[in-house]
């Protein structure tokens, strides 16, 4: 009967590590992300007629946005697991801010942002309820530009000075660069395959926007550093195998 019994508690146990977040095992989640940059913008610097010129003032923010995403998760160890995420690029709207805050919304691009991230996860493969910590970068870039009207006619860039001479058709782009990302999230255990989780990250980006102008006199350059750092929270549901 004790053999019995022990034999019962031994194939219990093994059932039940088979299916935790265990070494070896793929988890993948779905969910809704939500984008909060922590922003900041340089004036924009003009360069037109062999000159460099700064309109003192001027600045631009990022609006908040939400998206759909998708992360993969691959556990090297019980502990120790690489995560991918992907989704559907949100779009980023630019407002402008200081002397440009009349003009509204600048534009808005669609962001590219694919991520990779070593983490590591606290407690037993087993446990019900898992924190977790992790770090790691994210390759970003933007298309899909498009320019409200005060910019992309060159309206922008009418002063005193010059008047409408500068102004122009206007288009515009943005740096690529590499973005390293800090999270940390808890992942609860509904049973052996679903699971359901929420995590923060936070993530070192800037990008460098450019705006070309072809004037009456010639092209014209104008330029911006526009440092982003979204916190981003994510909610979703997991599915392990």
């Amino acid at each position: 009967m004790k053999q019995t019994s022990a034999a019962v508690l031994l194939s219990l146990s093994a059932i039940s590590l088979a299916h935790a977040q265990s070494a070896g095992q793929w988890m993948v989640n779905a969910g809704w992300m939500h984008m909060a940059p922590q922003d900041s913008s340089q004036p924009l610097t003009v360069n037109a007629l062999g000159h460099t010129s700064t309109m003192e003032g001027t600045g631009a923010s990022v609006a908040d946005t939400d998206t759909f995403a998708l992360t993969a998760t691959y556990f090297v160890t019980d502990h120790i697991a690489i995560e991918t995420i992907l989704g559907v690029p949100p779009t980023l709207h630019l407002n402008g801010t200081g002397t440009l805050a009349s003009l509204g919304e600048l534009g808005n691009a669609r962001s590219y942002s694919p991520a990779l991230l070593a983490q590591y996860h606290f407690g037993e493969p087993s446990a019900r309820l898992r924190p977790y910590v992790g770090a790691g970068v994210s390759y970003v870039w933007f298309n899909s530009v498009q320019l409200s009207a005060p910019l992309s006619s060159g309206q922008f860039l009418f002063s005193p000075a010059t008047g409408t001479l500068l102004e122009g058709p206007t288009s515009a782009s943005l740096s690529k660069s590499f973005a390293p990302i800090v999270n940390a999230g808890l992942t609860y255990n509904i049973d052996s395959h679903w699971s359901v989780g929420v995590s923060l990250s936070y993530v070192w980006l800037s990008s460098r926007a450019t705006l070309t102008t072809h004037s009456a006199v010639g092209t014209v350059t104008t330029t911006a550093k526009l440092k982003i750092d979204p916190v981003t929270s994510f909610v979703s549901i997991g599915y392990r195998f």
